[in-house]
């Protein structure tokens, strides 16, 4: 069997064997925003140390932990902490929890990050809805041979954000007032913040928001046609022209404050999903 195909399968089969074993939705939580796990019911826990083959977060604000249980009644398989290239992790090891949630049946994804602004109609405790993105890490965890198990070879991209469910995220936060930007996420390898130079240019070809994660985890969902969906919580604004140096603590407290109308939105979301 292909290396890759065994492995996921690996792994499948031990967290089934753990009892996960009917996931409808998976969500990847990003930088400062697991809170959303103390809305879920949660039925099982595990470190990722303890899964074979899942690489380990090495970053302080991610948790490291898989999570299942049921949120707002339905099952769903949670990553508190995700995992970055910046890392030092191969684009094939970041996305292949995504692969596994496919092989447990997981039938949706969301996927949550933290995020600086170049918009300068967007503001910093708000949130985003991604509608599009540009790569710009520099690796896609598409390159190398293609396992027609997994998903065709060329994976058509002109609609990467699934629209039927940015509507629904469209809706819910209109129901409750949660102000929602949309916009072009920008990713970039980090882990350095950005130059001023680099945050004009980020402007000018067409992004509204810069971060370190999220497109490999879309890229291969798409690649395994799992609807995804995916909303940056904007912790820092990011005006080339009145730049100061960022402080990582108040950017993960600014997460921290803007993440309830996230967790709102995503608890809303599953139910309906």
């Amino acid at each position: 069997m292909k290396e890759i195909l065994m492995k996921i399968n690996e792994t499948s089969s031990f967290l089934q064997s753990r009892g996960i074993t009917c996931p409808e939705t998976g969500i990847i939580l990003g930088t400062g925003l697991g809170n959303l796990i103390k809305s879920i019911n949660i039925e099982i826990e595990i470190d990722y140390k303890e899964i074979p083959h899942f690489p380990v977060s090495t970053v302080e604000s991610h948790h490291g932990k898989l999570i299942y249980g049921v949120l707002s009644g339905k099952k769903v398989l949670a990553m508190q902490g995700r995992f970055h290239y910046y890392e030092g992790y191969a684009m094939q090891q970041i996305t292949f929890p995504v692969r596994v949630m496919k092989f447990l049946g997981v039938k949706h994804l969301l996927v949550s990050n933290a995020c600086g602004t170049v918009n300068k109609n967007f503001s910093k405790g708000e949130l985003m809805l991604i509608t599009d993105h540009i790569n710009l890490l520099g690796g896609n965890p598409l390159i190398g041979e293609n396992f027609d198990e997994l998903g065709p070879r060329f994976p058509d991209m002109s609609q990467p954000y699934a629209t039927s469910i940015n509507k629904k995220i469209i809706d819910i936060a209109e129901k409750y007032d949660v102000k929602l930007n949309q916009g072009v996420y920008a990713a970039v390898a980090g882990p350095n913040l950005e130059t001023r130079a680099e945050y004009r240019y980020m402007a000018k070809i067409g992004a509204d928001v810069i971060g370190m994660s999220t497109i490999p985890e879309v890229l291969v969902a798409n690649h395994m046609n799992i609807p995804v969906a995916a909303i940056s919580v904007i912790t820092d604004e990011c005006d080339p022209d009145n730049l100061a140096p960022v402080n990582i603590k108040e950017i993960l407290a600014m997460a921290g404050m803007a993440e309830k109308g996230l967790n709102k939105i995503f608890t809303e979301l599953v139910k309906e999903l």
